[in-house]
């Protein structure tokens, strides 16, 4: 039986679902992350019509007013995201039991053996998209292949709204069509040392040994171009072996700037605590997995001896022990948070003796969440907004 894989992106999520919700906004410029003025704002998402200016995720939303003056620009509002990203990914669950979430607005949905149910796999992506778009007014775009790679991949050539699917057996074929802008995982640093190395088309990387890859651009680096260009499965995608929670993001740019990295670890917070809520289970031991940008992959845990009790106690928690990890100045590929060995909540636990506000905080997210479960069209949302976290401000 051939495995098919999906990975389904949501378009632009947070700028679609702010159009979603402020119709006047549609076909507008809308960019997500601070409003002009909010100290070291950071831009999470930009809608398709605001990158025409070369507005993009991670860059200061000072750089984004100049190049996009006329844009709207609004804070986040990460638990309406994520309500809306629960109702999608319920929709997933509807067409295969292997769903594996990444991150607020990606998921690979594995439909291997899935034919007799729902028949081609191909119409059976027409069919997500299509219940994505009437449900919830989102859109998505979809890649299809026989590894998560190279679905990540193809999900990415025809956005938005788009379908891209790699036959199964022309893995190799696909990879070596590609330009290297295209290959996911390759960054603009990367880009460069390939170029200075000579080596500007997948083709002519292909030409080259695994030993001469790798000692030009170390174990990792090496390894992972000289499979990838042969549409080999890199395994980056494997989950956890353990009972945990995790989300991960690759960004499109490079990650060196504080501000943009705590935006990062916090949207990931978002994600994690709000599944650990919604599948009522807990944990106290925390794992930050980070990939520079020449392939590079490291990682830390930590176990404290209390349970996670917010998403800004989790957000804490995951700052200060990424940046005991953290090469200072190193660009970012790739940023992942886990909270790991899970248990039930109902376990026994022994409660801890200071609570300091925190108790209050997990119950008004559950209290969001139970809403939402109950009303999955209603719009809650803390007053502590994401840009006031990264502009310092107290509300």
């Amino acid at each position: 039986m051939r495995p098919v894989f999906l990975h389904i992106d949501l378009d632009a999520f947070f700028a679609s679902v702010e159009q979603l919700d402020h119709p006047e906004w549609r076909g507008k410029p809308v960019i997500v992350g601070g409003k002009p003025g909010d100290r070291r704002a950071v831009v999470s998402t930009a809608s398709y019509e605001a990158r025409k200016y070369g507005v993009h995720s991670a860059m200061p939303t000072f750089q984004a007013v100049r190049l996009c003056p006329n844009g709207i620009y609004v804070r986040g509002r990460m638990e309406r995201y994520h309500q809306m990203s629960q109702e999608v990914m319920a929709i997933f669950g509807n067409y295969s039991p292997d769903v594996q979430q990444m991150s607020v607005d990606e998921a690979f949905v594995d439909l291997t053996g899935t034919e007799r149910l729902f028949g081609d796999p191909i119409e059976t992506a027409k069919k997500i998209k299509q219940d994505v778009y009437e449900k919830t007014g989102l859109t998505v775009s979809v890649g299809m292949a026989s590894t998560k790679y190279l679905a990540k991949i193809a999900s990415g050539l025809q956005k938005p709204d788009g379908l891209f699917v790699v036959p199964d057996g022309s893995e190799q074929e696909f990879m070596l069509s590609l330009p290297l802008e295209k290959v996911w995982g390759i960054g603009k640093k990367t880009l460069s040392r390939l170029y200075d190395a000579g080596l500007k088309t997948t083709k002519e990387i292909y030409r080259h040994s695994l030993a001469f890859l790798t000692s030009s651009f170390g174990q990792a680096g090496g390894t992972f171009l000289y499979n990838t260009v042969r549409g080999l499965d890199n395994d980056t995608f494997t989950p956890a072996k353990n009972h945990s929670i995790s989300s991960e993001n690759t960004y499109p740019y490079d990650l060196t700037d504080r501000d943009a990295i705590d935006t990062a670890l916090l949207e990931l917070c978002y994600t994690v605590m709000f599944r650990l809520l919604r599948e009522k289970v807990r944990s106290h031991s925390l794992g930050i997995k980070i990939r520079y940008d020449d392939f590079t992959t490291v990682s830390i845990q930590e176990t404290s001896d209390r349970d996670f009790s917010s998403t800004d106690d989790m957000f804490e928690r995951a700052k200060n022990l990424f940046y005991k990890k953290y090469e200072n100045g190193r660009g970012i590929r790739l940023l992942g948070v886990a909270a790991q060995n899970t248990e039930n909540n109902t376990a026994p636990r022994q409660n801890d003796l200071f609570d300091f506000g925190e108790g209050k905080k997990r119950k008004v997210e559950e209290a969001i969440l139970k809403q939402q479960e109950k009303n999955p069209k209603i719009k809650i949302t803390k007053a502590r907004m994401l840009s006031e976290m990264q502009s310092g401000q107290n509300v």
